[in-house]
């Protein structure tokens, strides 16, 4: 049996120090963006790492807002590399890369997501995932899903986008998923449906990244 982390001893590891703490709370009342979370740090220039390749910042024909374009980022110390972190509250996501530092992906988070905090591994990855509505989404929107009630292909119009990492507890598949989208506009925002949606280009960048057995974490 997995035991599942309580928020507040997790978000207690990830908090940075009180040094860090103290700058974003002079960023906040000097007026500057609002701080999304405890792994959230103000970028600067020295922050980025130039020996990185980070995913463009558009996704198709579509122009990713600055918040939620790939970046590098400093992030409290202690973070296991290549671990994921995911803040839902400032719909942003996490891999963690040696020297505390991250890349920090923008997401959205649907309905499955939402409820959905605690410790998984990722143990199963898949390419242009196949897909299929849960009995409740079906029941919610008939009309719409019913008809994908036997699976959806993968390919450009799945809902599940271009890559999908697969959360497990022991040998438990807990239906969660970090998933690419056909709704770039979605980001950065509450969804309908889903686990942890991606721009298609990020989720790529980041399948490529996280090794099967790596820690996720959602609060």
């Amino acid at each position: 049996m997995t035991t599942m982390p309580t928020r507040r001893r997790v978000a207690a590891g990830l908090l940075a120090a009180p040094a860090l703490l103290l700058m974003g709370a002079r960023a906040r009342a000097q007026g500057m963006i609002e701080d999304p979370g405890p792994l959230r740090l103000d970028i600067s220039p020295e922050a980025i790492d130039a020996s990185l390749t980070l995913p463009p910042d558009t996704d198709g024909s579509f122009q990713i807002p600055e918040r939620f374009r790939a970046r590098v980022v400093q992030v409290a110390p202690g973070l296991r590399p290549n671990d994921i972190h995911i803040v839902a509250d400032s719909f942003h996501l996490y891999f963690i890369l040696p020297g505390d530092a991250a890349i920090r992906y923008g997401v959205a988070v649907g309905q499955e997501g939402l409820g959905w905090r605690g410790q998984a591994t990722i143990a199963r990855k898949v390419e242009w995932p196949s897909w299929r509505p849960t009995d409740e989404m079906i029941a919610r929107n008939p009309a719409r899903y019913e008809r994908y009630r036997n699976g959806m292909p993968g390919g450009p119009d799945n809902p599940l986008g271009a890559r999908a990492l697969y959360f497990f507890q022991g040998e438990r598949d807990t239906a969660i998923r970090v998933h690419g989208t056909t709704e770039p506009a979605s980001i950065g925002h509450r969804a309908s449906n889903g686990c942890f949606r991606m721009y298609n280009s990020h989720v790529i960048d980041l399948y490529r990244r996280v090794p099967l057995g790596a820690s996720a974490y959602a609060y």
